[in-house]
């Protein structure tokens, strides 16, 4: 049999982390030492009342800031707060010719966790509430925003026990699709012998995994009773997203794979395992430094 073993990481701007919930990714900032309940995961954002901004432009703003903060990966809704949800707060006051926008998250108990000083916009493009104009002051804002989320949920993450920085992760190992033969059952099987260790738990719970490994395997016949398999492990995060795949090209006799995989489904999880562990320390150690 003859195997080659290919790991290719998909490195991510954004990615989640541990058991909490977390909107926030990027990097850190100065008020999330502060913080003692762990982020929702939403952030609302709200029409704000004190910006200098009519209802109509208001609400146009706070719509643009919602959106530009999810297209960073920050889950977030523009629309009211209820109790018990972490909202953004927007401010304004001005400073000469200029608009000076503010911003403050706060908690579920009504207590700032962090607050940043938006970029000047010129006062009278901001008072006639213009479409361009506040969409700009959104895009420009929402990368400060991010960063000052992303700290507190650092916070969160460093000072909770349960949190993926001080435990082992959790991986639970989901299904393998396309495989000939016995593969579709055998390949998993195998692999959850092989992937426990000191660093990493196997659970039998998606829900409870800070990621999950999928498998997707091809068969093309390759001539002269050979077939060339590929095997394609994805590692997920807890918002599915991919962090990192370890790819698997086995030729062998079409015999070794129907009806029974065999020695060859030991083989290939054993090469698998060792791939996805690596994916996944690696992700622990890259939040770890962020």
């Amino acid at each position: 049999m003859r195997m080659k073993n290919l790991i290719l990481g998909l490195p991510l701007l954004l990615a989640a982390c541990g058991t909490l919930p977390e909107p926030f990714y990027g990097n850190p900032g100065r008020e999330g030492a502060i913080l003692s309940i762990p982020p929702a995961p939403v952030l609302m954002v709200p029409a704000p009342t004190g910006a200098l901004l009519g209802d109509d432009a208001a609400k146009l703003y706070a719509k643009d800031l919602a959106a530009q903060l999810a297209d960073m990966d920050v889950p977030s809704i523009y629309g009211p707060a209820a109790k018990g949800d972490w909202q953004l707060v927007t401010t304004a006051k001005l400073a000469g010719n200029n608009v000076l926008p503010a911003y403050a998250v706060m908690g579920p108990n009504g207590k700032p966790y962090g607050q940043v000083q938006g970029a000047p916009v010129p006062a009278a493009a901001w008072a006639d509430g213009t479409a361009d104009a506040l969409q700009d002051a959104a895009a420009t804002d929402a990368r400060p925003l991010s960063k000052l989320l992303a700290n507190i949920n650092a916070r969160v993450q460093q000072s909770n026990p349960l949190s993926l920085e001080n435990r082992p992760p959790r991986v639970f190992i989901g299904k393998v699709t396309g495989a000939p033969g016995d593969g579709d059952s055998a390949l998993p099987l195998d692999l959850s012998r092989d992937l426990p260790s000191p660093d990493l738990e196997l659970v039998t719970n998606a829900k409870q995994a800070d990621f999950t490994v999928t498998g997707v395997v091809k068969a093309t016949p390759s001539g002269q009773g050979q077939v060339t398999v590929e095997l394609d492990w994805s590692v997920l995060d807890t918002n599915h997203r991919k962090i990192g795949q370890v790819t698997q090209l086995h030729v062998l006799a079409a015999s070794d794979i129907s009806p029974y995989w065999g020695d060859v489904a030991v083989a290939a999880a054993t090469e698998a395992a060792s791939g996805i562990q690596q994916v996944v320390i690696n992700e622990k150690l890259k939040k770890k430094a962020s």
